[in-house]
């Protein structure tokens, strides 16, 4: 079996919710990181075998395979395919595996993998509430669903409140935790860490998201998400626009194109999990990882693991026992933003061109997902 190889990774900025993206169709964001993704490699478009994008509301100006309309919106050419996946928040994680398991099996030498969400135009859970409102049903309302689930709420929110109940993980422990994905994704602008991933794209330049004015004192004055809730927006993800692409090549493309990789693909896993805590999977995703990767976890030197919300971050790390200087070391969602189709790409983005600026070796990325599932993938620099 063949290597599959990062070739190079670009993202857009993360605009901020009606922020300075927010009037960018996407199609034109994703069309902005491929072309990039292009010219930075040097390789013929047309030689590109597919192309995958993850995009997790696909309704309005995000249907019609916006993996599709991204390349074709690029002008790039008319005979290369793609496909657009939704798992959820991983989605663009998943295009990342899925590349890298085409390229593997033999199928493919050259593959595009990457995502977009733009969150401001397409409100997240768009095509259930639209669904609904038009008398098309709901997801957790079928015969089948209700006999083993009830007829309880099934979401994020109440998902990540279940697990600071159940992991003991209170408020003020959720603050500060947020407060220093916001201090170190400052930290991390201000020594210019991003430099080397992102693409300024229509007008942005840098992430909007961190914010310098973040205290204690001003989330703890925060209403809760739900009444009697220990969650509020300040230790939860970003709601965001953006768009990240990765070029994953064969040994055979690397070698015959004369292409520089960044790193390669190590290992891949993914796991279901409890559908109603929704968002525990990273934790036996990570177990099932290290195990098949042979890998230790003290050999891992960087973890992005998506910070959909505080709790999910902070209970990985009970589990596990990772080191907490070296996870989300550069800031998470909580203060980078969360484009729901293109946070997985971007977070392998930030990975792999972080461990080539820190000389680390292995790098793990992992991110829950809605209905109770996660993706893990370890990479190696080369």
């Amino acid at each position: 079996m063949t290597e599959a190889f990062i070739v190079d990774a670009v993202r857009t900025p993360v605009g901020r919710r009606k922020g300075a993206l927010s009037g960018v169709h996407p199609a034109d964001l994703g069309a902005h990181v491929l072309r990039a993704l292009i010219d930075r490699t040097g390789i013929d478009p047309g030689s590109v075998d597919d192309v995958y994008f993850g995009c997790v509301s696909q309704i309005g100006a995000q249907t019609a395979n916006v993996a599709r309309t991204s390349w074709l919106a690029g002008g790039l050419p008319q005979h290369v395919p793609g496909t657009t996946i939704d798992r959820q928040c991983g989605s663009s994680q998943q295009a990342v595996h899925f590349a890298a398991q085409a390229v593997m099996s033999g199928s493919a030498d050259l593959v595009v993998a990457g995502g977009v969400e733009a969150m401001s135009l397409v409100p997240i859970g768009s095509p259930a509430t639209l669904g609904e409102r038009e008398g098309m049903g709901v997801p957790y309302d079928g015969e089948g669903w209700r006999s083993h689930f009830g007829d309880q709420e099934i979401s994020q929110f109440r998902g990540a409140e279940l697990i600071a109940e159940k992991w003991g993980i209170s408020r003020q422990d959720m603050e500060r935790y947020a407060l220093a994905s916001h201090r170190r994704a400052l930290a991390a602008q201000a020594g210019g860490a991003f430099a080397d991933e992102i693409v300024p794209a229509f007008g942005l330049e840098a992430d909007e998201g961190p914010r310098a004015d973040t205290s204690p004192e001003k989330m703890a004055g925060l209403k809760p998400l739900t009444a009697g809730g220990r969650l509020t927006a300040a230790v939860s993800s970003q709601i965001s626009d953006g768009a990240a692409a990765l070029l994953v090549a064969s040994e055979d493309a690397v070698r015959r194109l004369g292409l520089a990789p960044l790193a390669r693909v190590h290992t891949m896993a993914v796991v279901g999990s409890d559908p109603v805590l929704m968002l525990t999977g990273p934790i036996p995703a990570t177990e099932k990882i290290l195990d098949r990767s042979g890998v230790p976890l003290d050999r891992i030197d960087l973890v992005e693991i998506n910070e959909a919300f505080a709790p999910v971050v902070q209970a990985w790390l009970a589990e596990t026992g990772a080191d907490p200087e070296r996870t989300n070391a550069f800031g998470g969602a909580i203060a980078l933003g969360h484009p729901l189709g293109a946070t997985g790409a971007r977070l392998m983005t930030t990975l792999v061109h972080q461990l080539c600026r820190t000389g680390g070796r292995y790098g793990l990325q992992t991110m829950c997902e809605g209905g109770g599932m996660a993706n893990a993938t370890v990479v190696e620099r080369v």
